[in-house]
């Protein structure tokens, strides 16, 4: 070939490659853009571990929120009936199961920001629990009237535990259902007066322990984070009745009997919610039924020690976590109001008014701050637990509930 043929063949090689090396640019160019829209569309990274949900009641809905920054991540609807809503979280804190007062038990994922699973599974539910490995999810009824069990993973029903007192006819509304050490959960009857303890170690056959006569309409029950102490308060009677898990042989007795004796109850308007209860050192505080009243109690002989008056019939007792402060709200007319009890001095530091409606306060994990939903003015409001100052205010529609993932590694939330 001749020198005149190769160059003329060399320069149309590099004509015809021209074209090629700007296609394979412009592809690259491409995915690189692509890359780029994938990454500006997709969801952030997140952990979990400052995540939580706030309970909208009258539409349907929750709100996910953080509590590093304190803002809303997403809303989340479709959850129905929330007038009486309630949450525990899987043990990864991924998941938060929402127990709905119209029987709807709804898997609700907050990393992707959706309904992972729902299911109808009564017709009218009051709360739950998850159990100690995290494998199983029960659900309190009033009707029909007991527990069922559900998958965590699939929410299949795994038992069905009907609250069948008295002549074997009757079935009982269910209340302060709660998870125990053991793969165990406990459950007070309402109509029944009785205290049950079910052992799910096997999910096909329950095993269940009965306590009978223990008091007048159990209407709530807190378990001591320790796992040992479950409480049923009694709306029908002054007094509580406790059960001491690490000995249940000794049966159920009675704590605070006729605490309130020879006063006259008031109307109440709104039933005290024992489930986030006070502990404080071995001091337990707890609203009295029908007073404006907390109650102080020694938990090494569960004997009332004082009382702290306070401005209305108190609804929510909470501590923070370090048990320094309780924080209570109290039902009509002064659902307006939070105060704060100092737990050394027994006596109220601080009268806050968030404003009509407050319904639920969540400490954050370490207890720096405490989420309050106000719902009449369709906001949440979170207070500085050592200035009592507002650190931010976020809108939300009829708020109710406030759960934050950490209740995932507490006993008893």
């Amino acid at each position: 070939m001749s020198q005149e043929s190769a160059s003329t063949k060399e320069e149309a090689q590099l004509c015809w490659g021209f074209p090629a090396v700007l296609k394979a640019v412009a592809l690259v160019a491409v995915w690189v853009f692509a890359l780029w829209l994938a990454g500006c569309s997709a969801r952030p990274q997140r952990a979990t571990g400052d995540l939580g949900i706030v309970i909208e009641r009258a539409g349907g809905s929750a709100l996910i929120i953080e509590t590093t920054g304190r803002t809303v991540v997403t809303q989340v609807e479709g959850l129905g009936d929330l007038s009486h809503a309630s949450a525990v979280y899987s043990r990864d804190e991924r998941y938060a199961y929402v127990f709905g007062r119209d029987g709807g038990l709804t898997k609700l994922d907050l990393l992707n920001g959706d309904v992972s699973n729902r299911v109808l599974q009564s017709g009218n539910s009051i709360g739950g629990a998850i159990s100690q490995d995290g494998r199983l999810v029960a659900v309190s009824n009033y009707e029909p009237g007991g527990v069922r069990v559900f998958d965590a993973e699939t929410l299949a029903l795994v038992a069905d535990i009907p609250a069948i007192y008295g002549t074997g006819e009757q079935r009982s509304k269910v209340v302060g259902l709660v998870d125990a050490p053991g793969q165990r959960f406990v459950f007070s009857l309402f109509d029944a007066g009785e205290i049950w303890v079910a052992d799910l170690s096997d999910p096909s056959q329950p095993s269940i322990q009965r306590y009978t006569d223990i008091g007048v309409q159990p209407y709530d029950a807190l378990i001591t984070p320790d796992g040992r102490y479950y409480i049923a308060g009694l709306f029908g009677e002054d007094g509580l009745a406790l059960l001491d898990l690490w000995h249940p042989a000794q049966g159920v007795r009675r704590i605070l009997d006729g605490y309130g004796r020879g006063e006259e109850p008031l109307p109440v308007y709104k039933m005290p919610h024992l489930e986030g209860w006070a502990l404080a050192g071995n001091l337990a505080f707890l609203p009295a039924v029908g007073r404006h009243e907390v109650l102080v109690v020694d938990t090494d002989g569960w004997q009332e020690v004082a009382r702290v008056p306070v401005q209305g019939q108190p609804v929510f007792a909470m501590a923070r976590p370090d048990g320094r402060q309780v924080w209570v709200n109290f039902a009509l007319p002064d659902n307006d109001t939070v105060q704060v009890i100092d737990s050394e001095s027994q006596r109220v530091v601080r009268t806050l008014k968030p404003g009509k409606g407050v319904l639920h306060m969540e400490f954050t994990p370490r207890g720096e701050a405490v989420w309050v939903s106000v719902r009449d003015l369709d906001r949440v409001e979170v207070y500085d637990t050592a200035t009592f100052e507002r650190l931010a205010t976020l809108q939300a529609s009829k708020p109710s509930g406030i759960f934050l993932t950490d209740r995932a590694g507490r006993i008893g939330l």
